[in-house]
């Protein structure tokens, strides 16, 4: 993996993990949002209807990274019925690292589901080091909230109709959870930009041409367009990983 975009100032080597770290290092004085996605050169989120058709080693090390240094991993439930979604493994991030920056041993995923539709037996909850947080609104059936705490799931209730995701991430914050990595799916990341949430966007775009019609990173109303930064590119195997930041006045 080399890095483009800060230019190296060295021989194009593999980029260490030290280097790497720093690059994907969360902002140390306020909490922050990231997505996380990969994309084919013509715009298919998935192949076959699954992402792990456009990843690479190089992708998987960025996004294991990611869940290293994240509070929470925010993932809509459709996207984590889709992709088989399990608590997350302490194999499956960088332990050391975590403990260094004194963080728990691995990330909870919190789930945005506005029926409450993951179930007792998920894998998410059957699975997993931490329980998951199910982020729902009032109008889920009681039932199934009532079902998925008594499972060990932590539900948290935000919004009356339809998940309020502002008051969800400030939720997410007073429990201490604020580096906040997304992983999708694209209507929760549609979501997330209507609510203008998103501090930063990791796109890997994968050597890939898959046609078909597969959707797109992200869907939802039309909104007013928002403003990026390119902060830093990584090239590895042919894969571009960009990396940007939301502009602030």
């Amino acid at each position: 993996m080399q890095r483009l975009w800060p230019p190296e100032q060295r021989s194009p080597d593999e980029i260490p993990a030290a280097d790497l770290e720093a690059c994907y290092a969360y902002p140390a004085d306020r909490p922050w949002l990231r997505v996380n996605f990969v994309s084919s050169l013509d715009g298919a989120v998935t192949v076959r209807g699954s992402s792990r058709g456009l990843s690479a080693p190089a992708d998987r090390r960025v996004m294991a990274l990611i869940r290293s240094l994240s509070d929470v991993v925010l993932v809509g439930a459709g996207t984590a019925l889709v992709e088989g979604y399990r608590g997350v493994k302490p194999t499956e991030v960088r332990s050391e690292l975590r403990a260094r920056l004194g963080m728990p041993e691995v990330p909870p995923i919190a789930v945005v589901s506005r029926r409450c539709s993951l179930e007792p037996d998920s894998l998410l909850l059957t699975d997993t080091v931490v329980p998951p947080i199910v982020v729902t609104c009032g109008s889920a059936p009681e039932s199934r909230r009532a079902a998925l705490a008594d499972a060990g799931a932590d539900v948290l209730v935000a919004g009356d109709e339809t998940v309020d995701l502002p008051a969800a991430v400030t939720a997410l914050h007073e429990r201490g959870l604020r580096r906040i990595g997304g992983e999708g799916g694209p209507t929760l990341f549609g979501d997330l930009i209507a609510d203008d949430l998103v501090d930063e966007l990791c796109l890997t775009m994968s050597p890939l041409l898959t046609g078909g019609d597969a959707g797109r990173i992200a869907h939802g109303a039309p909104i007013a367009a928002r403003g990026m930064r390119l902060e830093s590119v990584l090239h590895a195997e042919s894969l571009l990983l960009l990396r940007y930041g939301r502009l602030r006045e």
